[in-house]
C-alpha cells in the first residue's frame, strides 16, 4: 500500500511539473498587485492576485524560480513598479511592470509588442 501512494505522489508530481512547463513555456507568470477587491472586479485570464506590498514575502511559494519570466500589472503601473522593484531586489532577473490593467490586457493578448506603449 505505501508504494502505491508513493507512486501516485510521483505520478502527481511529475503531472505537476510537466504543467508548470507548458504554462511557462506558453508565456509569463502573471500576476495582479492590485488588491483582492480590484481583481474581483476584473483582470487578465490567468493572472495570479499577488497585492505589491505581500509580493516580498509571498513570491517564493508561487514562483521559486528566480529566472522565471513574470509580468506584473496593477491600475496605473505604479504599483507595478514598486512590486518589480522589490523582485529585482529579490534577485528576480526576467520581471517586468505591463503597466496597468488595459494595457497588460493588450501586451498578453499580443496587441503590443514589448517595450511599446499600449
Amino acid at each position: 500500500m505505501k508504494r502505491r501512494g508513493f507512486l501516485a505522489g510521483a505520478v502527481l508530481a511529475g503531472v505537476t511539473s510537466m504543467w508548470m512547463a507548458a504554462a511557462l513555456a506558453a508565456g509569463p507568470v502573471v500576476i495582479d498587485v492590485r488588491s483582492p477587491e480590484e481583481f474581483a472586479a476584473g483582470h487578465v485570464a490567468g493572472a495570479i492576485n499577488l497585492p505589491h506590498d505581500q509580493i516580498g514575502s509571498k513570491i517564493a511559494a508561487l514562483v521559486p524560480g528566480k529566472d522565471t519570466p513574470v509580468a506584473l500589472y496593477c491600475r496605473s503601473g505604479r504599483r507595478s513598479g514598486l512590486a518589480l522593484e522589490t523582485l529585482r531586489g529579490m534577485g528576480y532577473t526576467k520581471a517586468e511592470n505591463y503597466g496597468g490593467y488595459e494595457a497588460a490586457s493588450k501586451r498578453l493578448a499580443g496587441g503590443c509588442s514589448a517595450g511599446s506603449k499600449c
